[in-house]
């Protein structure tokens, strides 16, 4: 059975922290993952249900506040943890196979806080998983699971070297591949008209897709957005997708 997680490509120093109460009660629910130490308020632990062989030290505030980055809302609770395991494109592509859950691709969508919130609209609209390149993507974080709010524990997330090679493989597996780039003549709800797999292929906020990942799509959509607006967030983006192949008829 394959794992739900990820490998992360460029660790960071030490265990990666979460804080706040979404991504830690996740992280403490998720039974591939691994809690190495937790700390929190008193008043934060009274809900939870903590496992006992995890190591708690009670904190005050303004300690937990020197845990994590400046301003970040803890919520008081801290946890530090094991990175999430590695999970393949090919064990995600079977875990598929009999099922029309979509596909994201993110063609070096670098800011942890848009991963973080397309692995939540990805959670939330029943997606397969999300890919990304393996050195052009941001590890995983506190930022990250924070942003994704509970999803960095549900959604498996698939790291290849190379994009073009995966586009392939997700051909090979009969998906139906749709970059998303505001030039495009086609609308997206066009292109996922004659049903089938989807996979939505979307680029950097800026630079966009990149030429190759273009070439390796079955066609390019936009999104119906005014032309007073030049683009969208790229999370902004991948929700509206998400949810147009969701209720596509």
């Amino acid at each position: 059975m394959a794992k739900r997680g990820h490998r992360p490509s460029q660790a960071p120093t030490g265990r990666p922290r979460f804080w706040g109460r979404h991504a830690v009660t996740a992280a403490l629910a998720n039974p591939e993952r691994v809690v190495r130490k937790l700390w929190a308020t008193r008043e934060a632990l009274a809900s939870l249900d903590i496992p006992p062989v995890i190591p708690i030290v009670f904190a005050e505030v303004t300690d937990l506040a020197r845990l994590v980055p400046s301003d970040a809302p803890h919520q008081g609770l801290v946890a530090e943890v094991d990175p999430l395991e590695d999970i393949w494109l090919g064990d995600l592509l079977q875990q598929g196979a009999d099922d029309q859950r979509p596909l994201l691709i993110l063609d070096q969508v670098t800011d942890p806080h848009n991963v973080g919130a397309i692995l939540r609209s990805a959670a939330a609209f029943d997606a397969l998983g999300i890919i990304t390149q393996d050195r052009h993507a941001p590890p995983e974080s506190g930022t990250v699971a924070r942003a994704a709010s509970g999803a960095l524990e549900l959604v498996p997330w698939v790291r290849v070297v190379n994009l073009s090679r995966a586009l392939d493989e997700i051909a090979e597996a009969q998906y139906w591949r749709i970059g998303l780039t505001g030039e495009a003549p086609t609308l997206l709800g066009e292109a996922i008209a004659g049903g089938g797999r989807i996979c939505l292929v979307l680029g950097a906020e800026g630079e966009g897709m990149r030429r190759n990942t273009e070439d390796h799509c079955d066609v390019l959509a936009r999104l119906p957005i005014s032309p007073l607006v030049e683009s969208l967030n790229v999370s902004n983006a991948a929700a509206i997708a998400l949810y147009a192949v969701a209720t596509r008829s």
